[in-house]
């Protein structure tokens, strides 16, 4: 796992790579590199930053050269021991133990077609000297980052969007198209950028630079195929032993030549893969959260504490518990920076903070269970849209009388939160709504008409723009199944927009490895080969994955209620953060610019105090975005006003 930079054919091309390397150096603290080469009229420049995880030696350095290759990459390849076998077996002769070295030879010996036979994780660069050629690479599901700046016939590339940022000497454009689909969603698209000039490489595809200045695009994977060929062998009989699935990608995912750890949160997805790696490691460390007393009454959060002592003990893990008591207005601007793009969900301070603890008692490795919601249909949103089908069939006079009973309902007392109440009013929100427009708004900050009155109003058009792109991706399938489809558009927007994103940028800002061995290609095919109607059966979500962990695990961690890996962001708000919110609601540059509407964000903070509508998690985003359009307009980029 590491930090990857470069440049090909581009002005000062040396300079500028370095720049990127060091911006990444907290990915890559155990060592830097750097390769040059002549290009067509110009060169290449390769940058790395090493977190040594396999084959610690200099065998395992980079970038990577060999036989007129040269490589730059970071992930893990999970298969890498089958595939070294094989090229060995063809009279391949490796100098080290890394899989680094593996997929050098396995590039050279297949090319592109090597990239469907890839299980892991990973973002590259592979220069080839003798047709001058560069080609960038992103894995199938996008667990791993790559961003790349395209001017002229050069190009630059970066595992983060701040070190384009800093290395362009200030000339990005922030791009408010981004901004407004950052605040619908919480978090930028994956097919968004904030930085105009700037783009994400989307996953499972690859970008050729030639030296002339032409650019080819490929793909190698395509999430709505396996869901396609998902639901063919569905129909034909097949179904998967999931157990068995799981099982062998977490025994997978515990490849290391260092420590491996995992998140426990004591909920199911975490549970599970902490028990089935302490059957192959016993004795690992696991690493758990809980919040302060007065936090989490406040918040009415359950005790997941209690679980997570429950599977340690049952399974003989040795059990780490951090309080998250965080000087939230320390924290902020910090995980804004790392974050690189506005991202509103404040488990990011969770992995943050988890990382960082592990990394300083020498964990460099830790196994997540992120994912397992999105494909096994595991969140609340699945199941109530689903009951929103039924709500429908209700009288409509009788819902009206529903909905204006509930709305005068307060979501806050002095004294704690009402979590029942908030989640009826959130219900109440898109349950009459159509299917796309449901399942959009059961997920997102804002319906249409409050996301204009939010925003400067020429923005509109911008506003149509991002929800068309929402109903375009969900509509882009062909699949018969509801739930299906929700968890189809999951894998390929909140999957990797959010959950993967914030993971991997605050993980890596402690220099700290996160796998998530449920984000498998072959667990993702075993996923859409499941019907919608195991996945949710009665009211229980992810009940095929249930079903399969109670091989290993007790039905009391099997069946708890669904725990939050979140923050008590009303407590917060409340207390630590009520000054900041009312600074940037009367002088925050977003009101300055002209981007937000004062009077709209007063109501809003109006309303929350007032405890009749829950708007902390809106306040919040509100805070992070502040900070990352001051960063982003203060010099390192320029903000010019675009509509899509």
């Amino acid at each position: 796992m590491c930090g990857i930079a470069g440049t090909y054919r581009w002005p000062d091309g040396k300079i500028v790579t370095d720049r990127l390397t060091e911006t990444l150096a907290h990915r890559g603290p155990d060592g830097a590199g750097r390769y040059g080469h002549p290009a067509g009229d110009g060169e290449v420049q390769l940058g790395h930053r090493r977190l040594s995880i396999i084959d610690l030696s200099e065998t395992g350095a980079q970038p990577m050269v060999s036989g007129g290759l040269a490589l730059t990459y970071n992930g893990e390849l999970y298969n890498a021991p089958e595939l070294r076998a094989e090229l060995e077996a063809a009279g391949v002769r490796f100098r080290g133990t890394s899989d680094t070295e593996v997929l050098l030879e396995a590039w050279r010996r297949w090319g592109t077609d090597c990239l469907p036979r890839l299980r892991g994780m990973f973002a590259f660069g592979v220069f080839d000297e003798r047709t001058g050629e560069l080609v960038l690479v992103r894995d199938q599901l996008g667990i791993k980052p790559l961003f790349l700046l395209r001017r002229g016939g050069g190009l630059a590339f970066a595992s983060e969007l701040k070190a384009l940022a800093g290395a362009t000497g200030g000339s990005l454009e922030v791009d408010h198209a981004a901004l407004v689909a950052s605040l619908l969603y919480y978090w930028v698209p994956d097919s968004r950028c904030a930085f105009r000039e700037a783009e994400k490489l989307p996953p499972g595809t690859w970008l050729k630079c030639r030296p002339d200045g032409s650019i080819e695009r490929g793909r190698f994977w395509n999430l709505k195929d396996v869901a396609a060929e998902g639901r063919e062998r569905a129909l034909a009989g097949e179904q998967p032993d999931l157990a068995a699935v799981v099982e062998e990608s977490t025994r997978r995912h515990l490849l290391s030549d260092v420590p491996v750890a995992t998140f426990l949160s004591g909920g199911l997805d975490s549970s599970y893969l902490t028990a089935l790696a302490a059957r192959h490691q016993p004795g690992i460390s696991a690493y758990t959260i809980g919040f302060r007393a007065e936090d989490a009454r406040f918040e009415a959060m359950p005790d997941d504490l209690r679980y997570a002592r429950q599977v340690a003990e049952r399974f003989g893990v040795d059990l780490h518990e951090i309080e998250i008591a965080p000087n939230v207005l320390d924290l902020l601007p910090q995980m804004t920076y790392h974050l690189d793009e506005p991202i509103g969900d404040p488990a990011a301070i969770n992995t943050f903070l988890i990382c960082t603890a592990a990394r300083e008692a020498g964990v460099k490795v830790m196994l997540s269970g992120m994912g397992a919601d999105e494909l096994f249909a595991g969140y609340r949103k699945h199941l109530a849209n689903l009951l929103a089908l039924r709500y429908q069939r209700v009288p409509r006079p009788l819902r009206r009388g529903v909905s204006a009973a509930v709305d005068r309902l307060p979501v806050a007392t002095s004294r704690r939160g009402l979590r029942s109440v908030r989640f009826a009013k959130r219900f109440l929100s898109f349950a009459d709504l159509p299917e796309e427009t449901a399942f959009r708004r059961s997920y997102t900050m804002y319906d249409q008409d409050e996301l204009l009155a939010l925003i400067d109003p020429d923005l509109a058009g911008t506003v149509d723009d991002v929800l068309t792109e929402h109903a375009d991706v969900y509509a882009d399938n062909g699949l018969d199944d509801f739930v299906n489809r929700m968890c189809l558009a999951d894998a390929r927007m909140f999957l990797p927009g959010l959950n993967l994103t914030y993971t991997d940028r605050s993980s890596m800002a402690a220099s700290t490895e996160v796998r998530v061995p449920y984000v498998d290609v072959e667990v993702v095919k075993a996923a859409f080969t499941v019907p919608g109607d195991r996945k949710i059966a009665g009211r229980q979500g992810k009940a095929v994955l249930k079903e399969a962990a109670t091989s290993i695990l007790p039905r009391e961690i099997v069946y708890r209620p669904k725990g939050l890996f979140s923050a008590p962001l009303r407590a917060w708000m409340s207390r630590d953060l009520a000054p900041l919110v009312r600074e940037v609601v009367n002088d925050g540059e977003l009101v300055r610019s002209g981007f937000l509407r004062r009077d709209a964000l007063a109501r809003m903070v109006a309303e929350d105090a007032a405890g009749q509508q829950d708007f902390s998690k809106h306040l919040w985003h509100v805070l992070t975005l502040e900070y990352w359009y001051r960063d982003a307009t203060s010099g390192s980029a320029q903000s010019t006003r675009q509509t899509a």
